[in-house]
C-alpha cells in the first residue's frame, strides 16, 4: 500500500508531537525528582536541628517515630516511613551545604542518594556522586559500581601510576 501525500505530512506531525510530549514528560519527571530530593533534605535538616538542639538520643528516636506517623497520616505512607525519615536526616548530615544538594538534586534521583548514604568516606561519596552524574548512571549501575569497589580500584590505580611516575623521574 502506498502512502498518499496527505499521510506523510500527518505522519511527520504525529512523530514531532510525540517527541514534544516525551521531552516535556522527561523534564517534568526530572523537576519532580529534584524537588523531592530537596524536600527530603529540608525535612532531614529541620529534624536534625530539632534533635541536635535537644541532644538526646532517646528524643531523636521518639521524634522520628512521631514525625513519621503524623506525616503518613496527612500525606500517605510512601516516602515518610521511619526508615526514610532517618535517611533524610543522614542525607542532611552528610551533605550540609544546600548549594551542593541543589546541584546534585538536578542530576540524580533520591534513589541514587540512598545508594550513596551508607558509604563512610566523604571522598568516596563525592566520587560516586560525581561519576553517577557525569556518566548518567542508573541507580542499578551506581550500585554495581559501588559493589565492584570502583572507587577503591581507581584509588589503587592512581597510586600505582603516581609511584611509577616518581620512579621514572628518579631514573632520569
Amino acid at each position: 500500500m502506498s502512502t498518499t501525500p496527505l499521510q506523510t505530512p500527518a505522519l511527520h506531525l504525529v512523530q514531532d508531537l510525540r517527541q514534544i510530549i516525551q521531552d516535556a514528560r522527561g523534564r517534568v519527571a526530572a523537576q519532580v525528582n529534584s524537588e523531592l530530593t530537596l524536600m527530603y533534605w529540608h525535612i532531614g535538616e529541620r529534624i536534625n536541628r530539632d534533635v541536635l538542639d535537644n541532644q538526646r538520643a532517646e528524643y531523636g528516636k521518639q521524634i522520628v517515630s512521631t514525625v513519621s506517623t503524623q506525616l503518613q497520616e496527612e500525606f500517605g505512607h510512601q516516602g515518610f516511613e521511619p526508615r526514610n525519615i532517618r535517611r533524610m536526616m543522614q542525607f542532611a548530615q552528610q551533605f550540609p551545604d544546600i548549594k551542593i544538594v541543589a546541584t546534585v538534586s538536578r542530576q540524580l534521583t533520591w534513589s541514587h542518594i540512598v545508594e550513596i548514604l551508607p558509604l563512610k568516606d566523604d571522598l568516596q561519596r563525592e566520587f560516586y556522586l560525581t561519576m553517577a552524574a557525569a556518566e548518567r548512571w542508573s541507580k542499578r549501575t551506581l550500585r554495581d559500581r559501588i559493589d565492584s569497589m570502583l572507587y577503591e580500584r581507581t584509588a589503587i590505580s592512581n597510586k600505582k601510576s603516581l609511584a611509577e611516575a616518581k620512579q621514572r623521574l628518579g631514573e632520569e
